[in-house]
């Protein structure tokens, strides 16, 4: 579900300052993170790195480079997060918990992104569909993130050493991804509920984790 999302954020019209962060301008991402930001692109899969915006250390939201997938389960790289807590008891995972206190929270921004279609009598073609926003041209997908020591990359260009690697929440899919992708889909946090995402108590948090509104996202054409 949801391996490949797009990133449109740094092309003309979409600054984000248009989101009420001003320190995410283009003037201040390229002085926070350099020429990082050249190796970025636009279509995002997982071990690719992207932007996301998380809490600095003076509690101030940021923008930040992570690389997508948490270490290896069985020899894939997680990149969604569904078992987040006990649907019958409440009870919060023991391992995710320590994921989601609000250090390891994060907002993963995206303009688009897919699900792979089998192909249905209503959506026949086979292959990727993509969803965007109805409104303002940017969404934020609940994310986490954490530090983590190893090899990553290709073999072609593995990169050894220290990551900071991101996952980001799914739940069932709404009205609108359902008849494509029955499963699953990106949780997406409303921009009013941004700050919310980053700082609220975890049991609060994981409300969040809910299908988006079907009017708050559209099949691309």
């Amino acid at each position: 579900m949801c391996n490949h999302y797009r990133d449109d954020i740094r092309k003309a019209g979409l600054e984000m300052e248009r989101y009420g962060y001003e320190e995410f301008s283009q003037t201040r991402i390229r002085l926070r993170l350099g020429d990082r930001l050249d190796a970025l692109k636009t279509d995002v899969y997982p071990d690719r790195e992207a932007m996301v915006a998380r809490l600095d250390e003076n509690g101030v939201v940021a923008p930040d480079i992570m690389r997508w997938g948490f270490p290896p389960v069985q020899g894939n790289l997680v990149t969604n997060v569904r078992n987040t807590r006990n649907e019958e008891t409440g009870v919060i995972s023991r391992f995710w918990g320590t994921f989601l206190k609000t250090e390891y929270r994060c907002l993963v921004l995206a303009t688009a992104f897919s699900e792979w279609s089998p192909g249905t009598p209503d959506h026949p073609v086979k292959g990727e569909r993509w969803f965007e926003p109805t409104g303002e041209p940017l969404m934020a997908f609940a994310g986490i993130w954490r530090p983590w020591t190893g090899v990553r990359g290709t073999k072609a260009n593995p990169v050894e050493g220290e990551h900071m690697l991101f996952a980001f929440l799914t739940c069932q899919p709404n009205g609108v991804v359902k008849p494509i992708h029955p499963k699953a889909m990106p949780v997406i946090v409303p921009r009013e509920s941004w700050d919310a995402w980053l700082t609220a108590p975890v049991d609060e948090a994981l409300d969040m984790q809910r299908p988006a509104p079907e009017a708050s996202i559209k099949l691309a054409a």
